[in-house]
């Protein structure tokens, strides 16, 4: 990992690289807008905002008081204390409805980012727009996010260290919705709309999970895992029609 504690006359004349999956996120935000990044961690993504002109002002928080310090030292070795400022306190609770237009919220599971959002619905929805990027369970996520009025308006992937993300951008809608088919779930279809060049490989990382649980229940004659075997079967098999759809997009 790239050390950032530099010296300041250092910092300002170098180059800021602060990841692959950080920089795609960061991509989302439309210019001029005001950004909260919640669970701000060391502070990257405010002060790469601000110094590439995306935005003049940043609320970076964080729940724990030991990332928190450290992205005030980032932001202090980058001299913009009057650019970002720095809030202890978890999720949505450090903002008033309507003072950021957008949000980020990244590197946390799913779940958690529902519970987070749920918690603090007046500034959820209040905002231009959410930047989502879930660890695991973005299912769970997307299921949320349709059922409570959001809209999800554009998804994309970025691939760092082998690991593939995804990256969602919500605003909220008060319009309630529903996937007739469980798989949209499970690989967005604003994902699907964009053939994003790193789909096909993103679902043959699904398929093979499935394909991994059906052999560790070989053999196992139990009504429970036989059961569990024809659900995987199932999701390999639609799977499969959704990377179909993907490679002929890509055409």
């Amino acid at each position: 990992m790239t050390n950032f504690f530099v010296s300041k006359s250092i910092a300002e004349g170098m180059e800021l690289n602060i990841g692959k999956r950080l920089e795609a996120i960061a991509n989302f935000v439309d210019k001029g807008s005001r950004v909260a990044d919640v669970g701000t961690d060391h502070g990257y993504i405010p002060v790469y905002l601000v110094k590439k002109g995306y935005s003049s002002f940043v609320v970076a928080s964080d729940i724990n008081k030991g990332p928190l310090e450290k992205a005030i030292s980032f932001v202090r070795l980058n001299g913009l204390e009057k650019n970002i400022e720095t809030r202890l306190g978890g999720g949505l609770s450090v903002l008033e409805p309507g003072e950021v237009d957008e949000v980020i919220i990244a590197g946390m599971g799913g779940v958690l980012m529902a519970n987070i959002i749920e918690a603090s619905l007046d500034v959820a929805r209040s905002a231009r727009k959410l930047i989502l990027q879930p660890m695991q369970a973005p299912d769970e996520l997307r299921r949320y996010l349709l059922d409570g009025g959001f809209e999800i308006t554009r998804e994309a992937l970025v691939k760092e260290e082998g690991k593939v993300y995804e990256i969602m951008e919500v605003r909220y809608t008060d319009v309630r919705s529903y996937e007739d088919d469980e798989i949209y779930f499970e690989v967005g279809r604003r994902l699907l709309d964009s053939h994003d060049p790193l789909l096909a490989e993103f679902i043959d990382r699904k398929i093979k999970k499935y394909e991994d649980i059906v052999i560790s229940i070989e053999g196992k004659k139990t009504q429970k895992a036989q059961e569990r075997r024809e659900y995987c079967i199932s999701k390999i098999e639609r799977l499969k029609e959704l990377r179909k759809h993907a490679l002929e997009g890509n055409n």
